[in-house]
């Protein structure tokens, strides 16, 4: 059974969906729309690639900030791993197989979908998001690649052969697979200048209910060291 991975390989896996991977990705992807086909198609991507990016960031920064979730679902966020897996691995297939026969295209897309949803599943095995987040940012990330499917599906083919398209957005992934990029520090420092806590909202606290005893805590403590300074 797939659960029976070793840990290992789950991280292995995992790490495919980071931003440092897939942002990568989906540039390239970009620059590929814009080089072989109309630059109509590349704005697009970004642009339904970034709305999404965007709706990811913000629940995150609503969470980590005030402590805005579902404590029935334990949902604290999107997935950012689930979101950018299955936003920009089948966009990353479509893009490569564009010139060939539709079939040949929409099994690409479909192999870059669950491929993206083993990614997110990965996030639950490791212990890093709930089943509901990474339901929700599945869902996120594959309402946005099959939008642009569905837009670019009809493109007339360019002068770019499927080949060099698929080697360079592999070689992209096997060059920055593992390396870290901190956009959990990023997001977090940004909700915490934005609601002005001394401590971000963490899922164990967030649903014992004690963040806040927590933050009246501290400020107590702050205005006794004010007072007696």
């Amino acid at each position: 059974m797939i659960v029976d991975l070793p840990v290992s390989v789950w991280m292995s896996i995992t790490a495919l969906g980071s931003t440092g991977v897939m942002l990568p990705v989906a540039i390239a992807a970009a620059a590929w729309l814009a080089l072989g086909y109309r630059w109509k198609y590349t704005v697009e991507w970004i642009a339904l690639f970034g709305a999404g990016s965007c709706l990811v960031a913000l629940s995150k920064i609503a969470f980590i900030g005030w402590g805005i979730g579902i404590r029935n679902v334990d949902f604290t966020g999107f997935s950012g791993h689930a979101y950018m897996a299955t936003s920009v691995l089948p966009v990353a297939m479509f893009v490569a197989l564009l010139p060939a026969r539709g079939a040949i295209r929409a099994s690409g897309v479909l192999f870059g979908l669950l491929l993206g949803v083993v990614v997110g599943g990965s996030r639950v095995v490791v212990n890093a998001h709930s089943v509901s987040e990474v339901v929700s940012g599945c869902a996120l990330g594959a309402a946005v690649s099959l939008a642009f499917v569905c837009i670019a599906w009809r493109a007339e083919a360019g002068k770019l052969s499927p080949t060099p398209v698929a080697a360079s957005l592999a070689a992209v992934v096997v060059a920055l697979h593992g390396v870290p990029v901190p956009t959990q520090h990023w997001i977090t420092e940004i909700a915490l200048g934005l609601s002005g806590h001394h401590y971000p909202y963490v899922r164990a606290l967030w649903k014992s209910k004690s963040h806040r005893r927590l933050e009246r805590r501290t400020d107590v403590q702050a205005v006794s060291a004010t007072a007696t300074a």
